[in-house]
């Protein structure tokens, strides 16, 4: 028992980092393209993007698994190519996790993105400095305090992720049960103890994570001026 529990500990972080590796990478990618550029259906990409942090997480689930199911399109294709199986892996779970996820860390960077003075960009490019290099010079330096705080915020929402995630990874002891999901097992078995041990080991790793956010962006918790 004790090692099935921490089985899903070390399961969700697996998963709760692989995601927010994915989401550092198209966060940027997605708040950077956002802040800066005007194109028909920005508003509406903006949106759509948002949507995983307002649907009911069954929901988003059904989504996924319509995607990446055998029948998907995306499914299929990995099957048919590449004998690849997504549902039921830990690999769905850190798609449904991705995703559940991403709102937390695209909306900070496209705020701090935006909030970079322009003066200061404009200024680097009289020196001849590149787009390439103003970016990772310039620009990124800028704004990572807001990045950070949304990576580590998706870090705690991906450790928590449940709905989705059941829906496309299932509960598998060992390979797709997550701390969250161990938990409701948990209870629907009436092992008050053993939820017990979960919820509280699975509040200190998300408690830690928003004591470090606070402290990286160098803001105490809960002041909501600094909220991205």
């Amino acid at each position: 028992m004790l090692d099935l529990d921490w089985s899903a500990l070390w399961l969700s972080l697996k998963v709760a980092g692989c995601a927010t590796a994915i989401n550092l990478v198209l966060g940027i990618a997605l708040g950077g393209l956002l802040a800066r550029r005007r194109f028909p259906g920005r508003e509406l990409l903006d949106t759509l993007l948002t949507l995983p942090m307002i649907l009911p997480p069954t929901v988003l689930g059904y989504y996924l698994l319509v995607l990446i199911g055998s029948n998907g399109p995306l499914g299929a294709w990995l099957q048919r190519g590449f004998g690849i199986n997504l549902v039921f892996t830990w690999q769905a779970a850190v798609i449904a996790a991705a995703v559940a996820s991403l709102p937390l860390v695209f909306k900070p960077a496209r705020a701090a993105f935006e909030g970079v003075d322009g003066q200061l960009e404009q200024a680097a490019r009289t020196l001849g400095i590149s787009e390439p290099a103003l970016f990772f010079r310039v620009t990124l330096p800028l704004a990572w305090r807001g990045i950070l705080a949304g990576l580590l915020l998706a870090f705690a929402r991906a450790m928590g992720e449940f709905g989705a995630t059941i829906m496309v990874a299932g509960s598998i002891p060992g390979r797709t049960q997550t701390l969250s999901i161990a938990i409701y097992e948990a209870v629907q078995a009436g092992n008050d103890g053993r939820a017990n041990l979960l919820v509280l080991v699975s509040s200190a790793v998300c408690i830690g994570v928003l004591l470090v956010a606070a402290r990286l962006v160098g803001r105490p918790p809960g002041d909501a001026r600094h909220v991205a």
